[in-house]
């Protein structure tokens, strides 16, 4: 978030009490936790719809837990758990996956924070009475909050299926939820996300409003919703409306603050300094901006940890110190799988660079006897030590060397993958010359052979999801989505040295609803998805 939206983090009481930022806070009101003040100037509307940021980086650090961010990719078909933290376990033995799971708890209770401090906003701005804001202003404020809302349930309905319907604020516990048919949880994400589409800002052009959502955000992201839903030729229309927008260009040429130093195109994109559209990365559509809480207070929610789970602890090796060109300190919670490693990429595709994945090292400690001669890739050590890893999470902070978080922006959103989602929109539709030409745009880029219509499938795709955005995209929730999960993940993680996946069945195309809202919910059923008890 950019350094506008920090100070208001910083100097308010987030959401949960939308208060304007003035000396008013200071006066002492005893509220029910349950129970929204009125919303009524655009200062307190301001607040409130910053604390929707706030609450949504929460979603990437949510406290620093690396077992968390490891939940979205093990047991699917691209990394392995080789030191895992915990709470990913039962992703990777899904038989001792349970209602009582902490991931899909804190998934729910995730999504419901947002629907609800969204529905406050929604519900203030809607008053006939309100006074003092003009109707553009209300429809952009409007726009905001549905956005979020959108992303909320999006999420809700591809991890859960059909869930309760919430589109008030509550004003008190509630204890009698019902699930609403998925056909009525997709219809209001398709309302929100089109008005959002219709009323968000153009993208934002100066540091004060880049950060913001745009109409082109809500487009993305009712093309993976579409998908979800079914509603193939409506997924590609809005893949359209971002790539024909002229707003966006791939990044195709060197640039930004190491373009004169050994590197590729590709990787330039996720080097800190050059992720913001005003440092030059035209290819981003949503971009959450971090900075370290040291030097900017409410720069970043929590300590995110991609790059400790994505990295190798190659400073465990006798001889190696994290350094800045090693992307920093990693502990490998996960490892990429060696389908992946050896059985994905053409040998010349750039993202597959040693710029993007490093596969070799060399002693970096002065004081070690093989100064500067290179690691051999041999032994139990190449399993979290000297593994092979992506550098789209690289950063290092040299009054941090431990790696206590991760201060860099998060790419949420980018054209390269409008370009895959429009082509899993046309395939969808049986248009394979079509979906080839889109691929090729992105494997044009990364020097990759051009493929044909007679290569195109939903395998296909995916295969290039992983290529162009592994380490980006939630690869669970794409496999769940796609209803793929099953197949992929048994036919592509076979046998890894420790952790295999095992008990993964059709049930696990959606996860457990917690078992603590059901038992909350006492005054009504809150059916369990199928397989779980």
């Amino acid at each position: 978030m950019n350094k506008y939206i920090k100070v208001i983090i910083g100097a308010c009481i987030s959401l949960q009490t939308f208060t304007a930022c003035d000396k008013s806070f200071l006066e002492e009101e005893v509220l029910s936790s349950y129970s929204p003040s009125t919303l009524s100037d655009p200062a307190g509307f301001e607040a409130s719809l910053i604390g929707l940021y706030n609450h949504q980086s929460t979603l990437y650090s949510m406290s620093g837990a690396q077992g968390w961010l490891a939940v979205w990719q093990v047991g699917t078909d691209i990394t392995w758990s080789v030191q895992p933290q915990g709470i990913e376990l039962p992703y990777v033995n899904y038989a001792t996956l349970t209602p009582l799971d902490g991931a899909a708890a804190d998934t729910w209770r995730w999504a419901y924070v947002m629907v609800n401090n969204t529905n406050v906003i929604i519900k203030n701005i809607e008053n006939p009475a309100l006074t003092g804001i003009s109707e553009d202003q209300k429809k952009r404020i409007n726009a905001e909050a549905r956005f979020f809302r959108g992303f909320a349930y999006n999420l809700l309905a591809t991890a859960f299926g059909a869930v309760p319907l919430v589109t008030e604020p509550l004003s008190a516990p509630k204890t009698d939820f019902v699930r609403s048919s998925l056909a009525e949880v997709n219809k209001l994400i398709e309302d929100d996300l089109l008005f959002a589409s219709a009323n968000l800002q153009d993208v934002g052009t100066t540091k004060k409003t880049q950060a913001r959502a745009n109409k082109y955000m809500a487009h993305q992201l009712l093309s993976e919703a579409y998908l979800r839903m079914g509603k193939n030729a409506e997924a590609e229309a809005q893949a359209n409306n971002v790539i024909n927008s002229g707003k966006f260009s791939l990044i195709k040429a060197r640039y930004g603050v190491k373009a004169n130093q050994p590197g590729d195109p590709f990787s330039d994109m996720f080097i800190p300094g050059n992720q913001r559209r005003d440092q030059g990365n035209t290819e981003g559509i949503w971009v959450m901006e971090a900075e370290n809480p040291r030097d900017v207070p409410g720069g970043m929610t929590g300590n995110p940890q991609h790059r400790r789970i994505w990295q190798a602890s190659y400073h465990s090796r006798r001889g190696m110190l994290a350094a800045d060109s090693l992307g920093g300190r990693g502990i490998a919670r996960i490892r990429l799988n060696n389908f992946v490693l050896y059985g994905l990429y053409d040998k010349q595709d750039m993202r597959n660079s040693k710029y993007s994945i490093r596969r070799e090292f060399w002693y970096n400690d002065p004081k070690f006897v093989d100064y500067k001669k290179k690691v051999p890739y041999t032994g139990p050590d190449t399993l979290f030590i000297i593994n092979p890893y992506i550098t789209k999470w690289s950063h290092f902070d040299p009054q941090d060397v431990f790696g206590f978080g991760m201060w860099k922006d998060f790419i949420l959103m980018r054209l390269g993958e409008t370009y895959l989602l429009r082509a899993e929109a046309q395939v969808k539709q049986g248009k394979m010359a079509e979906a080839a030409a889109s691929i090729n745009v992105l494997r044009e880029r990364a020097n990759a052979p051009r493929v044909t219509a007679a290569d195109m499938n939903l395998d296909f795709i995916l295969d290039e999801r992983i290529r162009e955005l592994i380490g980006e995209e939630n690869r669970r929730l794409t496999l769940m989505r796609t209803g793929t999960l099953v197949e992929r993940a048994m036919r592509l993680n076979g046998n890894p040295p420790v952790n295999p996946i095992t008990g993964l069945s059709k049930t696990h195309l959606l996860m457990p609803i917690p078992r603590n809202e059901i038992d909350l919910n006492k005054d009504a059923v809150l059916e369990q998805n199928p397989g779980y008890n």
